[in-house]
């Protein structure tokens, strides 16, 4: 019998930080789940900024974001959304908001950076959550993660095992393949900017290859997808409030990554 593996990043394979700033208020919300967040209010938005943390640094902090996304033709990618909106809406709002700065990211950047830069491989993530009722930028997003003790033995055991693996998460390309080829995960194997329906998309496409689909996670942006694998886990290793409904909707609850290998191995 033929299995696979479908892994979220964050919060699952990475033990990620994230922290927000509200624009409105001007709050610095360290230790946020953004997913949450977002998941509060049906007119916010998650998107995924394409740029390096690097080269938003060097903007001045006065710069108004969305001038700075126009000027540097930056794209961006829908995460997470609890409405089925078209891109087009989004940007039509992000790229007009007035109120966000170069800065206000930059704030958040910092603020991760002194809190992850020791760790031996890191990731970093940026993005913005859009209010489509305010309108406008209401929230500026920095997450950084560095992979769980045990994330590279998990892979690796599972491919030893004859089971390929997958990633499927909202989080941008470039940051999945960096952690994709420390765990050794090939890169046709990796899905970013998946929005929760796109999640659920690539397990019931799975399914079509793969006599059973597992999926392992750890938010409310990965409850489609429980829903539609074979075998859904759900992991408490990453600390934060978790959705009932996430607990209704698995068939197992771990707190520590490599608890799948037996869940897998018992499956094969």
């Amino acid at each position: 019998m033929s299995t696979a593996v479908v892994f979220d990043s964050a919060g699952t394979l990475l033990e990620t930080y994230r922290v927000a700033k509200n624009i409105i208020t001007g709050e610095l919300m360290p230790g946020i789940e953004t997913t949450m967040l977002t998941f509060a209010d049906p007119d916010r938005v998650l998107c995924v900024i394409q740029v390096h943390s690097r080269e938003v640094m060097a903007e001045s902090p006065a710069t108004l974001f969305s001038d700075y996304l126009i000027k540097n033709g930056i794209g961006f990618g829908i995460s997470c959304t609890r409405k089925v909106l078209a891109s087009d809406e989004v940007g039509e709002i992000l790229y007009n908001d007035h109120r966000a700065t170069a800065g206000d990211l930059q704030e958040c950047i910092r603020d991760v950076w002194s809190r992850i830069r020791r760790e031996e491989v890191v990731t970093l993530n940026n993005g913005v959550i859009v209010n489509m009722a305010v309108p406008g930028i209401e929230f500026m997003v920095t997450a950084g993660g560095k992979p769980f003790p045990g994330a590279k033995e998990v892979i690796t055991t599972l491919h030893r095992h004859g089971i390929p693996t997958f990633i499927a998460s909202g989080d941008r390309v470039a940051k999945l393949t960096k952690m994709a080829d420390f765990l050794g995960i090939p890169r046709d194997r990796v899905f970013g900017v998946a929005t929760p329906k796109m999640k659920a998309q690539i397990v019931g496409d799975l399914r079509e290859e793969y006599d059973r689909v597992v999926m392992v996670g750890d938010s409310i942006n990965d409850l489609y997808a429980f829903r539609a694998a074979d075998v859904s886990i759900l992991t408490e290793e990453q600390s934060g409030e978790k959705h009932q409904d996430l607990y209704e909707s698995v068939d197992h609850v771990i707190h520590d990554l490599r608890e799948v290998i037996t869940i897998v191995t018992g499956i094969q």
